[in-house]
């Protein structure tokens, strides 16, 4: 079985850096659970992280289980590349733009 590591790309650390802000501004303590809940959805992913369906050209999606976040990522050999966190009201289309950048 092959062991996968995590890397984040730049963009998506922004990402997550501005919503554990938004969250933590709305209530103390709230950014924190928000960062547990996406530390505990990065170790599903790269456990298995071929078990999340292809969206495109090897884009791959898991969904924070208490916050609307989707994790937008790609296996490339023994990585898992997080190229985006994002809110699932935001247009799926922006990890399609990063990718092209």
């Amino acid at each position: 079985m092959t062991e996968y590591w995590l890397v984040a790309e730049p963009r998506a650390d922004l990402d997550v850096a501005a919503a554990y802000q938004w969250y933590e501004s709305e209530r103390a303590g709230l950014g924190l659970q928000f960062l547990d809940q996406l530390s505990t959805t990065y170790d599903r992913i790269v456990a298995d992280p071929l078990r999340y369906r292809d969206l495109e050209s090897g884009i791959r999606r898991a969904l924070l289980r208490r916050f609307p976040y989707a994790v937008y990522f790609a296996v490339e050999s023994d990585d898992v590349v997080v190229l985006a966190v994002l809110h699932v009201s935001r247009d799926p289309a922006e990890w399609q733009r990063r990718r092209r950048i």
